[in-house]
């Protein structure tokens, strides 16, 4: 019983005699385990499984209804799992090692609690059904006594983390979380490239090009020995025409989140110079800093963002890449949870009562 492959594996079976390539429903009970996979990263249970088997799900009432009751549940929390660690890199943070002689303060119990931070953040949009732009914007977070320490926040103590309004506009949402920052530098210094691409790559969907395979050295001082900041040495290294076109669109975002160092830690001066955290994108807005970076991603590319988080959600929903054809089904999710402001639960149903969703390509003999 073990090793058949009905246990190994979640089969679905096509009609009799169904021609290659033709497209139709999956049943109830395929769809049923289709929503747990996704949600809840296992099994159906009894009360989704007998609606599957009494074929209740093609109601989309029924169906928008144990989509409400699943996110609600506790083992939801293998979304914020398995898909925040995917999606935000997260699981690149058991693997970081920053210099402890450059970042002294780094150890395996703030490691701990930048994870923790972020699980209990995006957790808290899940469950609290918030609007997915928070995740840039919010002006909360979770912390204990040791990260807010960290950060700068006072007044926090003990262990426990709990939910607090932050004050200043720079540290709200992923963008000010050590988790991202650390995951997004090296381990002796910042990155801007890095943290460009990230922001790129993960929050807007345009990741640049590979670069070249002749890229210049990164060099860290000038021709007198003098100690570069890191927006010299950035600007010596993009002087190169090879480097130019990517760096013009990455090197402004990560410029803006100068003012964290390697570990997410607030920092005014670089090598000993003032921080120069103003960037300016190639359609020319110019901005300042990570909280002006927020307001210009929500101002002027929220459409961007708000693709790219569907077309991860859904990615991962169906368990493959998304193709060109999918790409009117992204856009349908979008269009319908935006009826009701974003909300998590809104796309996490549009994705489940979408065509790629529900239905199956019978794949070529």
């Amino acid at each position: 019983m073990l090793v058949s492959p009905d246990f190994i594996f979640r089969i679905e079976h096509d009609p009799a005699g169904q021609a290659p390539d033709a497209v139709h429903r999956v049943s109830d009970v395929e769809l049923a385990s289709r929503l747990s996979f996704f949600l809840w990263s296992s099994i159906p249970d009894d009360e989704l499984l007998t609606l599957a088997e009494h074929n209740k799900l093609a109601d989309p009432a029924a169906l928008g209804a144990q989509v409400k009751r699943m996110l609600a549940d506790p083992r939801s929390q293998a979304l914020v799992d398995n898909f925040a660690g995917q999606w935000l890199y997260l699981r690149n943070l058991a693997i970081v090692k920053p210099d402890p002689v450059v970042f002294p303060e780094f150890d395996d119990s703030l490691r701990q609690s930048f994870l923790r931070e972020t699980e209990l953040f995006f957790q808290s949009v899940l469950r609290e059904d918030r609007p997915v732009t928070e995740l840039l914007d919010a002006n909360y977070s979770f912390l204990n006594q040791r990260l807010a320490e960290h950060y700068g926040v006072k007044n926090i103590y003990g262990s426990q983390f709990r939910q607090v309004t932050l004050a200043d506009p720079n540290r709200g949402g992923l963008l000010g979380q050590g988790s991202i920052l650390t995951v997004t530098s090296y381990p002796n210094r910042t990155s801007v490239v890095q943290r460009g691409k990230w922001v790129l790559e993960t929050l807007l969907g345009t990741p640049p090009p590979p670069p070249p395979p002749d890229i210049p050295e990164f060099k860290a001082q000038g021709k007198d020995g003098r100690k570069l900041t890191t927006r010299e040495a950035m600007e010596q290294h993009r002087a190169n025409p090879t480097c130019f076109s990517c760096h013009a669109r990455m090197d402004p975002l990560g410029f803006a989140l100068e003012n964290y160092d390697g570990v997410g830690k607030w920092r005014a001066t670089d090598a000993g110079a003032p921080i120069d955290a103003s960037g300016k994108l190639p359609d020319g807005t110019q901005f300042n800093g990570p909280g002006g970076l927020k307001k210009q991603l929500l101002a002027a590319h929220r459409d961007e963002f708000l693709s790219t988080f569907t077309n991860k959600l859904l990615t991962y929903a169906l368990g493959r890449g998304l193709e060109y054809y999918d790409q009117p089904a992204v856009r349908s999710i979008t269009n319908e949870a935006a009826r009701d402001d974003y909300r998590m639960s809104a796309i996490v149903t549009a994705i489940v009562k979408s065509v790629p969703f529900q239905m199956r390509r019978t794949p070529e003999p």
